[in-house]
């Protein structure tokens, strides 16, 4: 007599998908077992303490009797002065996080494991954000802590409980943050490694330059106010300092020339519009398009 063996029924997709807390410890581990993004992090704290360093080094102090404004906003600016080329890995580094995985096809198990898509195109971003902005406070705290001797032997003693000065700091840190989260956007879109980065370079760096280059030749006002509203200008809102001894504000509108000017406020709106519309467009082509 044979005896029948029942076959277990295949699990359920269901019972494998993951939660969204699940989605963002998976990201997490990703985004820290690639030997590319560990090293754009560290490159991040190493120019951003760099160039703290040189631009302290070979600074002209002024004497002994600097006024305390002077010193904050003189620290604040060293400090930051990085970001330019600092944000530059983290516009590669935004691209890349997604990017990668449609280049190496593990996309599909992401979304396997999110038939969504959306929570995990919103875990890959919050963790790159987050990340990302706790590397740029480590930098600036590794920025400061290689710059402060070279200001004490000048003269300089920044208040660091300044408020204004602190902005400055960690606005620097959610620049990075940002851009990143703005590269992002670009590399989920394109889905291509080097057509993402060309664009987010481009787009951050390379047009703003180009555009006021045919600006000075030429004194077109649409030129100038093109570049004005780029991501790459209106970002630097957040790692102005605006402390005691700065000019004034602004006056929003269109000067005399026919150039427009904002002020900081409205370069961080259009900066946050820029991000919202870039992610947007990514959410919307992620959840449409094939994998």
């Amino acid at each position: 007599m044979t005896t029948a063996t029942a076959t277990p029924a295949p699990r359920s997709l269901d019972s494998i998908r993951l939660s969204f807390p699940g989605l963002i410890r998976s990201e997490w581990i990703k985004l820290r077992s690639l030997r590319s993004t560990v090293w754009c992090y560290v490159l991040i704290i190493l120019a951003t303490a760099g160039f703290s360093v040189l631009m302290a080094l070979s600074a002209n102090f002024g004497g002994d009797d600097l006024p305390q404004a002077a010193q904050n906003s003189m620290v604040a600016q060293y400090l930051t002065v990085g970001g330019n080329f600092t944000g530059l890995i983290a516009a590669v580094l935004g691209v890349l996080v997604i990017s990668g995985e449609y280049t190496t096809g593990m996309i599909r198990t992401t979304y396997t494991a999110a038939p969504g898509r959306l929570s995990a195109y919103t875990a890959k971003a919050l963790v790159l954000t987050v990340v990302t902005f706790i590397v740029g406070l480590i930098s600036v705290v590794a920025a400061l802590a290689a710059s402060i001797p070279v200001f004490a032997l000048n003269g300089v003693s920044p208040d660091l409980s300044n408020p204004d000065v602190l902005i400055a700091l960690i606005g620097s840190a959610g620049y990075l943050a940002l851009i990143a989260l703005l590269s992002f956007s670009f590399g989920a879109i394109l889905r291509n490694s080097a057509g993402g980065i060309a664009t987010a370079v481009g787009m951050l760096f390379v047009l703003p330059v180009g555009i006021n280059i045919v600006y000075s030749f030429t004194g077109a006002t649409w030129a100038a106010n093109i570049a004005t509203i780029l991501p790459g200008s209106v970002g630097a809102a957040l790692y102005q300092y605006n402390g005691e001894g700065t000019e004034a504000a602004p006056a929003v509108g269109f000067n005399a020339d026919g150039i427009l000017v904002l002020d900081q406020a409205w370069m961080l709106i259009i900066f946050a519009a820029w991000i919202v519309l870039g992610l947007v467009a990514g959410a919307i082509l992620t959840k449409r398009r094939d994998a």
